[in-house]
C-alpha cells in the first residue's frame, strides 16, 4: 500500500475521551468502594501502539473548558507521546457539558466482565470538522493514514458529517483512510437510514475496512450468513463469505480484516484473526491466550496491523504484528497497549514469555 511520503503526522484519530473506573482486583462494580481511574477512548487505544513505537500521531477531541478531568485527559495524551488538537467548549453549569465516563469491572474466571457507559451530556457529541483547519492538517503538515471508528461516526449527527468531512480532506490529499464500523445498535436506534448513507460514503473513502460479518451486515443492510457464534471456524468461514460482496460494494478498499475470538473464560480466550489484502488471504489461527483485562484487544489488533502498514511491511507481516498487539494489551489493565518495543511484540506473537535479561 503507497503512503504518503511528505507528512509529520503518521496517524490520525479523532475521538471522544473519556475516562474508565475499574474496581481493584477484578471485583465487580456493585461490590467495591475503591476504584483507579484512567483516560480512555477506542481510537486513542488503536493509536497507541504507534505511539509507544515512536511513530507521530496526532487526536483529534475536544474538551470541557476547565475541568479537571480534561486536564487529566491532556496529561494522559501527551504522556502517551500523542499531540492532541481540539477548543475547550465551556462546560455550560453543572447540567452541561462532561467527558464520558466508562465504568467497568475486569471479571474473573467463570464470572464475565460488565460494562456501563455514562455518555450523557458528553462533549465529543458537539465535535466539528468548523474547529479544525483540514486543508493544514492534510495539505499542509500531511498525514499517512486518518482512521475513522464507527463509533464516532455514529455518536451524533454533528459527529456523522464531521467524520465524513475529515474523510474527504484525507482522499484530497492523498491520505489513506482506515475504517473500523464498530457497530452498535444503541448509537443507531432511530437512525439507521441516516447512519447506514454516512456509513456507506466513508467505507467508498476508505482503503482498509475493520469489523466482523455482523458489522458489514448491519451496517449497510447487506445479505450474507449468520455469525458464527462461539466457533472460530465458522467465524473465519463467514467472514471470508461476506467479503465477496463487501468488495463489490466498497472496490477502492484493498484490505479487510477482523479478529477471532472465541471466550472459554473470562481469563481464557482462543485469539486469531485474518485479512484480506488485494486478493491475498492472511490468517493467524486461534491460539489460547491468557487475558487479566479484554477491553482493548481488539482496537490494539487494528493498531497493530496499521503499524505494519505505516512501517512498510509484508502483509503477511501486518496481520501477525496486530495479533500479538491485540493479545498484549490483553495483559495490561489500561486499556491500550504499551509496547516497549517491537521486540517484544514479536515475542508474543513466536510464544516466548521467558525472561529477558
Amino acid at each position: 500500500m503507497e503512503l504518503r511520503k511528505d507528512f509529520t503526522y503518521s496517524l490520525v484519530v479523532p475521538t471522544s475521551m473519556g475516562v474508565r473506573i475499574t474496581p481493584a482486583g477484578g471485583q465487580p462494580v456493585h461490590c467495591s468502594d475503591t476504584f483507579t481511574m484512567q483516560a480512555t477512548s477506542a481510537e486513542t487505544n488503536v493509536a497507541s501502539i504507534s505511539s509507544y513505537l515512536g511513530l507521530p500521531v496526532k487526536v483529534l477531541t475536544t474538551f470541557v473548558k476547565d475541568s479537571p478531568i480534561a486536564a487529566f485527559i491532556k496529561n494522559n495524551l501527551a504522556g502517551r507521546h500523542m499531540s492532541y488538537e481540539g477548543i475547550d467548549v465551556p462546560q455550560g453549569g453543572p447540567w452541561g457539558y462532561r467527558h464520558q465516563f466508562n465504568i467497568a469491572d475486569s471479571g474473573f474466571g467463570s464470572r464475565g466482565p460488565r460494562v456501563h457507559n455514562d455518555r450523557a451530556g458528553e462533549v465529543g457529541l458537539t465535535l466539528n470538522s468548523k474547529d479544525f483547519d483540514l486543508d493544514r492538517l492534510f495539505g499542509q503538515e500531511g498525514v499517512q493514514i486518518l482512521h475513522l471508528s464507527g463509533l464516532i461516526a455514529a455518536l451524533s449527527h454533528e459527529t456523522s458529517i464531521f467524520c465524513l468531512d475529515l474523510a474527504k480532506a484525507a482522499r484530497k490529499y492523498g491520505t489513506r483512510i482506515s475504517f473500523d464500523l464498530n457497530y452498535r445498535a444503541s448509537f443507531w436506534k432511530d437512525r439507521e437510514k441516516e447512519l447506514r448513507d454516512v456509513f456507506t460514503e466513508i467505507a467508498g473513502l476508505s482503503d482498509i475496512l475493520v469489523g466482523n460479518e455482523e458489522d458489514f451486515q448491519l451496517c449497510f443492510g447487506m445479505k450474507g450468513p449468520e455469525a458464527g457464534g462461539r466457533n472460530v471456524a465458522a467465524k473465519t468461514d463467514s467472514f471470508r463469505a461476506m467479503i465477496g460482496s463487501v468488495r463489490k460494494m466498497f472496490p477502492n478498499a484493498s484490505v479487510f480484516a477482523t479478529t477471532l475470538r472465541q471466550v472459554i473464560s473470562t481469563n481464557r480466550h482462543m485469539w486469531g484473526a485474518i485479512m484480506l489484502e488485494g486478493e491475498n488471504w492472511h490468517a493467524a489461527e486461534p491460539r489460547e491466550i491468557t487475558v487479566l483485562d479484554r477491553i482493548g484487544g481488539g482496537d490494539a489488533f487494528v493498531g497493530g496491523l496499521l503499524y505494519g502498514i505505516l512501517k512498510g511491511w509484508e502483509p503477511e507481516k501486518w496481520l501477525q504484528f496486530g495479533w500479538a498487539t491485540g493479545a498484549m494489551a490483553t495483559t495490561f489493565l489500561t486499556d491500550y497497549a504499551q509496547p516497549a518495543d517491537e521486540e517484544q511484540v514479536w515475542s508474543i506473537w513466536e510464544g516466548n514469555a521467558r525472561v529477558k535479561r
